[in-house]
């Protein structure tokens, strides 16, 4: 009995074949107008003090950023091979080396968030505007638009998760093969019905469809929790940023679990099983570059709302205090 999925064969990089248009930029298109069109609601809704020129100039200051980060990230620290190293200038170009268009693939999240912080910090000390507010009003909305980023992942057939015997494991075409030989391969291949020839046979397991983990509860749910709670009960300009950066690393950090690291990385902290290989969950004590960074991230966005929230005490006590003395000067006038 069949017990997993197929990847939809329909399904295609190309939006039509044969012309160098992509889902993957396609959905890059919508996550950004989505963003586009929470960040002028919110920035309405809180008043934000910012021209129609100028929220227009700090959206694409920020696409740049993400960008920029995201690609450099996705080449230089993530690609399996030093390819990018040693011909850095294919890292901005969208043609291999035989001229054939195969758009920007390879984009890190984490590099992105990076290129955008740093683009926007830019931009508001050359503005003098606040980033605490740029910044919450941004990520309240980010969530939703980062949901396309993964359903264009998910059309790639790319970044998929560990093996699985679920019902709803997807065999990835791209996905590396195993070899019949081995006796857990035979196993899983025998629980979910996938039939064997032979021994030598080379078999494409089913995995976690992480990409689609990550669009629903790093997107959609996030998005929901930041939107509809989050946003109207900020108690002080920065709250929002540091929720989304703790939410975001909780998220994937254990998304992470479900996900296939990176063939060049592995796992970067072993405390589990050394050889516990990257294409099946063996052990919960081997950390992924993935997770190490969504720990910073958390660890971050912490420090950050104790920080912002102890200053936010000692300004209110700053301000009562003169107010107590004047009232106090009243009485002893009276």
């Amino acid at each position: 009995m069949k017990a997993y999925l197929d990847f939809p064969a329909w399904l295609k990089p190309e939006i039509i074949p044969g012309l160098p248009f992509r889902w993957y930029g396609l959905m890059y298109v919508l996550a950004f107008a989505c963003a586009w069109v929470l960040l002028r609601k919110e920035s309405r809704r809180i008043g934000l003090k910012m021209t129609d020129d100028d929220m227009t100039n700090v959206f694409f200051w920020g696409i740049a950023g993400i960008l920029l980060g995201g690609r450099l990230a996705g080449t230089l620290i993530y690609e399996p091979t030093d390819f990018y190293w040693r011909k850095p200038w294919f890292i901005f170009w969208p043609f291999d080396e035989s001229g054939r268009f195969v758009g920007f693939q390879g984009m890190s999240f984490h590099g992105g968030f990076v290129g955008l912080i740093v683009a926007t910090l830019v931009w508001c000390k050359v503005k003098g505007e606040s980033w605490l507010l740029l910044a919450d009003t941004v990520a309240v909305g980010a969530p939703l638009g980062y949901t396309f980023g993964r359903l264009g992942n998910f059309i790639n057939g790319e970044l998929w998760g560990k093996v699985t015997h679920m019902r709803w494991g997807i065999v990835f075409p791209y996905a590396p093969s195993f070899p019949a030989r081995d006796l857990w391969v035979q196993e899983l291949a025998i629980k979910v019905g996938i039939p064997m020839s032979s021994l030598n046979d080379m078999i494409n397991l089913p995995r976690h469809p992480s990409q689609l983990y990550e669009a629903l509860f790093e997107g959609l749910l996030l998005w929901v929790f930041l939107w509809f709670i989050v946003r109207k009960r900020k108690p002080f300009p920065g709250y929002s940023v540091g929720m989304y950066a703790i939410g975001y690393g909780v998220v994937r950090f254990f998304i992470e679990y479900f996900r296939e690291p990176d063939a060049s990385l592995g796992y970067i902290i072993k405390l589990g099983d050394p050889s516990a290989p990257t294409s099946r969950f063996v052990t919960p004590f081997n950390f992924s570059m993935g997770q190490l960074l969504c720990l910073f991230m958390i660890i971050g966005g912490w420090a950050m709302i104790a920080v912002l929230r102890k200053r936010q005490l000692q300004l209110a006590a700053a301000t009562a205090q003169p107010l107590k003395g004047r009232k106090l000067r009243k009485k002893i006038k009276g």
